[in-house]
């Protein structure tokens, strides 16, 4: 029941996610809001509430679940095994934002990885000087100068902006768990859901005691941490508490 649940937010997921590019595509008000980031901070809220309820009533119990039984070494092993899986988009990124070298040194590290690393479960290319980057098709947009536009929460997906939603849609379709089938990449697609919500389960826990406004603190943490993404670290401000693990 659970996992027939999962399954059903994510297909829904991912058609809001086509219908909304489709509106934001052949809306008028496509700009950069300059003056105001948010400016749909009303309709944001609802679904920022909505979100919450989903977490706190499905999402948060399972990842606690998920910790609790599982041994720290596998959890890290399922986690490094997702992150590897990651790399295809980083290097395709790579390659669209004319970064050849990084592209050829991510390669290296998606090889090694899979290969000494068994299928990504262990990370040997760290150590070795190989150190990971993130790249993602709405960066790629910000580097061809596509203006970010206006904050947007999505339903169960979280921040976004319409920028990133085109590029959200870009990356779900690159991955290599879309190229599965349907049984497997629905079994991949949860376990990946819940080790994600698990590894932010102590940020939620101090973000949950700290912020005066919640919505707020996400808001600005998201908009600085991509904006800093795109820019390669250039005036990146350091944040405690990385709430929907924007790497």
């Amino acid at each position: 029941m659970m996992s027939f649940t999962f399954v059903k937010l994510m297909s829904f997921s991912r058609q809001l996610l086509q219908i909304l590019f489709v509106i934001l595509a052949f809306s008028p008000n496509q700009v950069h809001a300059d003056e105001d980031d948010d400016p749909l901070e009303p309709i944001n809220r609802i679904i920022f509430e909505f979100n919450e309820i989903v977490d706190d009533n499905i999402l948060e119990p399972v990842a606690k679940g998920y910790k609790y039984v599982t041994p720290d070494p596998i959890e890290k092993g399922v986690s490094n095994f997702f992150s590897n899986l990651g790399e295809v988009n980083t290097i395709a990124n790579d390659i669209l934002q004319l970064k050849f070298q990084q592209a050829g040194q991510d390669s290296l590290r998606f090889l090694i990885n899979s290969t000494i690393g068994v299928f990504g479960l262990f990370d040997v290319a760290t150590p070795m000087g190989l150190s990971k980057n993130k790249e993602d098709f709405g960066q790629t947009l910000g580097f061809w100068g596509i203006p970010d536009g206006p904050y947007l929460v999505l339903p169960f997906l979280g921040p976004s902006s319409f920028r990133d939603v085109p590029g959200t849609i870009v990356d779900y379709e690159m991955s290599p768990v879309e190229q599965l089938h349907h049984e497997e990449r629905q079994v991949l697609r949860i376990i990946d859901i819940v080790d994600t919500r698990a590894k932010l389960l102590r940020a939620t826990k101090i973000l949950d005691t700290a912020a005066k406004d919640k919505y707020i603190f996400i808001r600005e943490s998201y908009l600085q941490k991509r904006e800093s993404l795109i820019r390669d670290g250039e005036n990146e401000e350091e944040f405690e508490i990385d709430v929907y693990g924007v790497e």
